[in-house]
This record gives structure tokens, C-alpha cells and sequence, in this order.
């Protein structure tokens, strides 16, 4: 976890006032912070607020080509210049630290213009008088419900992957779903003190439909007066080393056995509590406990259930102090709900669960900045990502040590509005990635193992790139400990995050990097590799024009793969790059496996290209220098050629090696003033630049800019291309699009190259026609 609070052992009073905090760890950037809000329930505080972050970022921008330049000048300049970006932070700790830590904010607080701040949960009423002393800012309280779902659907609309269904003897234990990019409708089973159902049509359109005064206060009260335990907590450690057939009546202690003709089986409960009217014997405490939880959670799950049903609603969340993370409880709501809707409704619940009515008031205060207009996306670097609540660690002793965890969550507002594409064959069954590494422990210990090691790599990278910055080591040291802390965390808990996949892993890498300011580590490889490019592609389109069509389409195609072998963020490539200047296009064309290929469709694209031209190809680029510029463009310049429009899509921020829109702009301008094809292209608007909306070496396709799905609506693009590793083998194996598709990549990798049936420089080239090709309606 991210923070601690340490202090002595004695009295709580003793013990608040002997905390230290570690300011940059938990109430970060604090200086810059403005719109407060705090949801304060029974035992957990949790805080928000907004703050802008300076960012170094990596700009590149053309030199001035009117005048003839040298022989050997660079085709563009990089400087690296502030940006101001918006970040939400969200810090959970108990109740029993807020005074010290609203001081601490006290201390810190500078440059706010705040007056107000925005408050839910029942706490707040109780500590209204305290804050407001301390923060020197009045308490707005808002309505908890509205707040609530508010919350909900932002980390349902913002974080991809934020539910999840819980399997208790599965490992792991969570199995995250993707979220369908149209949350609405669902039903929200919060379960506090009582029991409210809330039906959620749309952002703002929501009911409460029903509800029960059997809820967790029953839990924790009729656990109480049972089994003298006061705290929940401890109920719950209670109930989990329970045995509640000793205390339930189950259908065989009736009937001996199963009662088949009603379909009931013999350890189904038939009468909770039922065996302590009949039997003279002391209970366990563990076991009244477990028994007591089976009999609320029951309840619950049926009215869940019944609720669900006459709404005609699958989508339900869980939510409330009585599921917070603990996996008892959550084991015996999903068993409740499979056993009611005979599997048919999952059992839903959320990473983020304990925050979602922080968020809402937080929303609600800042409704003037509009966030729901913007897409916002976990930052890695700075969150603490879903903890395993073990029911064998009892949270009090933690507390009694003086030593406290506090959770985290950041949320940096993305420039871009992201949205499917309109080309997914069905959004709600797309998942972007190959392997689920929370699921498959051997590749899981491969791919954290291959990202420890090549750590060194990275920080040398890193500290190359800023060359004549004195603090740069200082950063690179720090970011090196970070990423290898979070490495280790996922190690013990590979579903921190959501599903843990190799785009995880690259993009809590690159979260890192930019947290310590190196927001473009690759930017002097990748010019230096355009400029080399460059100067060899009027040849290369020379020797193409030479060939007979047949010949031409398959050096195309060579020539895409080879170009793609020039991948810095593969070790066996980035190993022969740096002990081999003079490795280029020609030597990368001989490392090629030869044909068949691993995965070989070329006959059927050759087909296809003997037919009618493409109306518009969307073409996802992958890596910057040899790739974009001798490999991606030839292959570009033939589809114009043909008569088909081409829409570029690149990276709209650096990740490794890859190729950003703002670079590509540049590499399309040189190109076309040396090649008459991509100049009229460009000219016509046939060949079009569109960022992403990415800025990772793989590939969502159902978190793309909103530019980027107008363009492909509008230009009714009916082929898709991706290359690379990153995006068509990590990521979009098994993707199915609407229109035909072309994935393409070399396998750079020897261990995944070996379980895909094959060795390394391996080549894939997957074209796929979907079923029945229907056009975008």
C-alpha cells in the first residue's frame, strides 16, 4: 500500500498525535489542490479533491525547410515543455486519524480558492463542526443516494476494468469484467445499516425501488447480542472460521436426505437457527456468526433476486459496509444470487466500492469544470489498486501496532474523449487482451520476471534521454523503485488493477515513467531512426515500382514485417540494435521466418486485392523509423493507389518506440515533398492523420478518440489494419470487427514465440473477413 501512518503504542489520543505523515505519498500535490470533498461513514473517511499537475512532455516540432539544411540535420527538433493536466484524488483511512489528517491538510493547503466543501455519509453531520474549524471551509452536505450513484457511474463509464464477480475458491479469487461501454440500466444493491435497491436508468434518471431494514446493522447487531463481539470486523473473522450446519437445520436433517421432487438438496438451509430450538447444547461463537451472515446474505440475495426479475435487469451491483472488499461476504451474496436465478444473474461488485459516494459529492461540487465531458483513466503510479482482505489478517491489529494503511485512487483527465470503435462486431463481448495473466500463473511469473529484468534497461534509457539534467539519476532512482514496488505488488496481488496483462504491465511502466518526469525516453532513438529512414525511401519505392504486381504485393508485405522487427521494446531486438548500428531493413528481412508463416492468410489478401479496391482502410502504426517509413508508407502509397482512402491512427502521446501523431505529421510531410503519390493524398484528404487517443504500446479498441470513430463512420472505412506485437498479438488476437481486418506482426519474443507454436521472428499475418460483411449503419 501506498502510505502509512506510524505512531505509538497507548492510547488513541497519545498515539493521533505521534503520526507522521509522508506527504508526497498519500495527500499528494496538495499545493495545487482545489475542490474538496468528504464522504465520512461509520469507521472509513474518505477525501477528494482536484488538482492540476505540471508534467513535462515531449514536443516535437519540424525545422524550417525553406532553407536548404546540411547533410545530416535532423528532420525535427524535440524540447521538452511544461503541461498543466487536471488529476482527482481519492485517499481512504479510518475515522480515527481524521483530526491529524485534516490538520495536515490544514498545513498544506496554499493556493486554493476553495470556500466550500462538498460532504456525504453519516459522519458528516457528526464532524461538520471539526472540519470546519480546521479547514476553514464551510460543509455543503449532499444527498448520500444521489452522491452514490453519481460515483457509480463514473468508475463504471472511466475504468475499464471495475467489476468484477468473485469466485471464493478460484485463483484468484476476482474475475474482472469488461465494462460494456452502455452501463445503463442496473440495479445497485447497497447493503449499510438497512438494505436500499436502487434502479439506475441513466446519469440522472435513478429510483429506489425497494429496499429492507435486514441489512448489515442486523448483522452486526443480532452478531453482537449473540456472540458479545462489538466490532464488525472481528463478527466477520468470527463467522469465517464458522461451521453454520451446526447451528442451521438443513432439508437432510428433516429428511434424511435430499427432497427430490421439490429439487431440494440435503444441505440446503431449511430452517436457519432452526437446530438451536431443539438442541440443549452451547453454539460457538464462529459458528452462530457464520450462521447468522448465511441468513442476512440469503435474504438479501432473494430480494436481489425478485427485484432484478420484475425490473428485468441482469447487471447487478453490490455495494455497502457489509460487502467492503471482504471476501465472507461477498462469497455468500454470490452464492445467494447463482442459487436464486439458477446462474443467470451474476453477482456484481467494485474495485472502488468504498469510494463511489466521495466521488459523487466530489462531482457534485464540480459540476461548473463539466468532468463527465471528459474520459479520465486510472493512474497507476499513484493508486494502491484492490487489496486482498484476508479474513486470517485482523485489520485491529494493524491499528493497535499504531501503524495504518491508507488506500489511494488517481484519476488523470485524458485530452481526449474516448469511445468504441464503430467497427467492433459487438462492444459488449470485446476484450482487448490475449492472455489474462491473473488467470494464467505460469505466463504471469514469465512476463513480471521478463519485466524485472529489463528494469536496468529502462532506467539507462530513461537517464540517456536527459542527458544534461542534474537531478535526472535522482528520478530515474526513484522511478526504478517505484515500478519494481509495483511489480512486487502484483506478484502478491496480480488483480491490484483489474486483469493483469502485458498492457498492465507496459502501462503502469509508462505511468511511472511519467510521475518522475520522463515523458518520452525514446525520443533521440526514434529521430535518429526517422532521419536514417528517410534517406533510403525514394529507393525503396524505386525498387517496388521495378517489380510485377504479384512480386509488389509481397514485398509489401515483407517489407511491413520487416519493418516491424525494429521494435525497441522487445528485448531480443533492442539487444541487436544497440551491439549493431549498421542492423537495418534488409538484414531484418533475412531474419523473417520464410513461408508458410506461423499464422498464414496471404493467399486469401491476395485474393481479396484481385477484387474491388476498399472504400477507406483504417491503419493502426505501430513503431517510429524503419517501420512507419519504409515499411507502413510503401504499403499506404499501393492501397492509394488502388483508389482506397487511408486514415492513419497513431499514439496520441509517447509510448517506447512507437510512432506519436505529432511525429507522424512531421514523417508525412518529408515524405510527400519527395513522393508525388502521398503529396496529391494528402492534398485530396485520401490520406488521413487521426490520433488515437492512446499512449501505450498496445490497443483498446473500445477506448478510442471520439475524432477517430467520426472519421471512420464518415469515410465508411471497411478494412482495418493492425500491426505489431503490442497491438495485434497482446492485444486484438481474437478481436472481431464488423469489416475485414488485417493483423499482422513478428513474434520478437522467444518464450511467447514457443507458446504460439513457433520460434522467434516468428511471422502472423491474419486476414479476416467477418462472417457476413455488413457495412456501419
Amino acid at each position: 500500500m501506498a502510505g502509512h501512518v506510524g505512531g505509538t503504542e497507548g492510547g488513541r489520543n497519545s498515539m493521533d498525535k505521534s503520526i507522521t505523515l509522508p506527504p508526497d505519498e498519500i495527500f499528494r500535490n496538495l499545493e495545487n489542490a482545489k475542490r474538496f470533498a468528504i464522504d465520512i461513514g461509520g469507521s472509513l473517511t474518505k477525501l477528494a479533491y482536484y488538482s492540476t499537475v505540471q508534467h513535462k512532455v515531449a514536443k516535437v516540432k519540424s525545422f524550417d525547410h525553406s532553407v536548404k539544411e546540411a547533410e545530416g540535420d535532423p528532420v525535427y527538433e524535440i524540447s521538452v515543455q511544461e503541461e498543466i493536466t487536471a488529476r482527482l484524488h481519492f485517499i481512504k483511512f479510518e475515522n480515527a486519524y481524521i483530526e491529524t489528517c485534516l490538520d495536515f491538510i490544514k498545513d498544506h493547503l496554499v493556493n486554493t480558492e476553495t470556500k466550500v466543501i462538498k460532504a456525504t455519509g453519516g459522519g458528516a453531520h457528526k464532524f461538520k463542526d471539526l472540519i470546519e474549524k480546521k479547514l476553514k471551509l464551510k460543509v455543503d452536505k449532499e444527498d448520500e443516494m444521489t452522491c452514490l450513484i453519481k460515483g457509480c457511474n463514473f468508475v463504471l463509464r472511466n475504468i475499464p476494468h471495475e467489476a468484477f464477480v468473485y469466485a471464493k475458491h478460484a485463483d484468484p479469487e476476482f474475475r474482472f469484467q469488461n465494462t460494456h461501454p452502455d452501463i445503463f440500466p442496473y440495479l445497485l444493491i447497497n447493503i449499510g445499516s438497512g438494505v436500499s435497491i436502487v434502479k439506475v436508468e441513466s446519469e440522472d434518471k435513478f429510483e429506489r425501488v425497494g429496499g429492507s431494514s435486514i441489512g448489515g446493522g442486523t448483522f452486526w447487531g443480532l452478531g453482537a447480542l449473540l456472540t458479545k463481539t462489538k466490532r464488525f470486523d472481528e463478527l466477520l473473522q468470527l463467522a469465517s472460521r464458522g461451521q453454520h450446519s451446526n447451528v442451521d437445520m438443513l432439508v437432510k436433517d428433516i429428511y434424511g436426505g435430499a427432497y427430490e421432487s421439490l429439487g431440494l438438496t440435503g444441505d440446503l438451509i431449511a430452517s436457519s437457527f432452526g437446530k438451536s430450538a431443539t438442541t440443549d447444547k452451547q453454539f460457538s461463537k464462529e459458528d452462530m456468526a457464520k450462521s447468522l451472515l448465511h441468513m442476512i446474505s440469503n435474504d438479501i440475495g432473494q430480494l436481489a433476486c425478485l427485484y432484478a426479475r420484475l425490473h428485468n435487469l441482469s447487471t447487478v451491483y453490490f455495494g455497502g459496509f457489509f460487502i467492503r472488499g471482504h471476501p465472507v461476504t461477498m462469497h455468500t451474496i454470490t452464492y445467494s444470487i447463482n442459487f436464486f436465478t439458477k446462474g443467470e444473474v451474476q453477482a456484481l461488485f467494485l474495485r472502488h466500492e468504498g469510494y463511489l459516494g466521495t466521488i459523487g459529492a466530489f462531482l457534485k461540487g464540480a459540476e461548473e469544470d463539466n468532468p463527465n465531458q471528459y474520459s479520465w483513466g486510472e493512474n497507476y503510479a499513484g493508486s494502491s489498486g484492490l487489496m486482498s482482505v484476508s479474513p486470517d489478517i485482523n485489520p485491529m491489529q494493524r491499528a493497535r501496532s499504531g501503524t495504518f494503511s491508507f488506500d489511494m485512487l488517481e484519476m488523470d483527465r485524458l485530452e481526449r474523449q474516448l469511445v468504441n470503435l464503430p467497427l467492433l462486431q459487438d462492444p459488449s463481448s470485446y476484450i482487448p487482451d490475449t492472455v489474462d495473466l491473473t488467470e494464467d500463473s505460469h505466463a504471469r511469473e514469465y512476463w513480471l520476471s521478463c519485466f524485472e529484468e529489463a528494469l536496468d534497461g529502462v532506467v539507462k534509457r530513461a537517464l540517456a534521454s536527459q542527458p544534461d539534467i542534474l537531478e535526472a539519476a535522482e528520478r530515474a532512482e526513484k522511478f526504478r523503485q517505484k515500478y519494481r514496488h509495483k511489480l512486487q505488488t502484483l506478484r502478491q496481488q496480480p488483480f491490484a488493477y483489474g486483469s493483469l496483462t502485458v498492457r498492465s504491465l507496459l502501462d503502469t511502466r509508462e505511468h511511472c515513467l511519467n510521475e518522475f518526469n520522463f515523458p518520452d525516453p525514446y525520443s533521440k532513438i526514434k529521430q535518429r531512426e526517422n532521419d536514417m529512414a528517410l534517406k533510403y525511401y525514394q529507393k525503396v519505392v524505386r525498387a517496388l515500382e521495378d517489380l510485377s504486381w504479384e512480386q509488389r504485393q509481397f514485398a509489401l508485405v515483407r517489407g511491413l514485417l520487416a519493418g516491424n522487427v525494429f521494435d525497441w521494446g522487445a528485448k531480443a531486438v533492442s539487444d541487436v540494435l544497440e551491439t549493431d548500428p549498421g542492423f537495418g531493413f534488409e538484414q531484418a528481412k533475412q531474419q523473417l521466418q520464410e513461408r508458410p508463416w506461423l499464422v498464414d492468410a496471404y493467399n486469401q489478401w491476395i485474393e481479396r486485392l484481385k477484387g474491388e479496391p476498399h472504400k477507406c482502410a483504417l491503419f493502426f502504426v505501430d513503431n517510429s523509423g524503419i517501420d512507419i517509413i519504409l515499411g507502413v508508407f510503401p504499403f499506404v502509397r499501393e492501397l492509394l493507389i488502388r483508389g482506397t482512402q487511408v486514415v492513419l491512427a497513431s499514439n496520441s502521446l509517447p509510448a517506447l518506440n512507437d510512432v506519436t501523431n505529432n511525429e507522424l505529421h512531421i514523417l508525412t510531410e518529408r515524405i510527400a515533398g519527395m513522393d508525388p503519390v502521398i503529396q496529391a493524398a494528402v492534398k485530396d484528404d485520401r490520406l488521413t492523420l487521426v490520433q488515437s487517443g492512446s499512449s501505450s504500446p498496445c490497443l483498446d479498441l473500445s477506448r478510442l478518440d471520439k475524432v477517430l470513430a467520426t472519421v471512420v463512420r464518415e469515410r465508411r472505412t471497411d478494412l482495418v489494419i493492425i500491426e505489431g506485437m503490442g497491438r495485434a498479438i497482446h492485444t486484438n488476437y481474437y478481436a472481431a470487427l464488423s469489416c475485414e481486418s488485417l493483423k499482422l506482426a513478428v513474434i520478437k519474443n522467444s518464450w511467447l514465440a514457443d507458446r504460439l507454436g513457433g520460434k522467434i521472428f516468428s511471422v502472423v499475418f491474419k486476414f479476416e473477413v467477418p462472417p457476413k460483411t455488413q457495412g456501419l449503419h
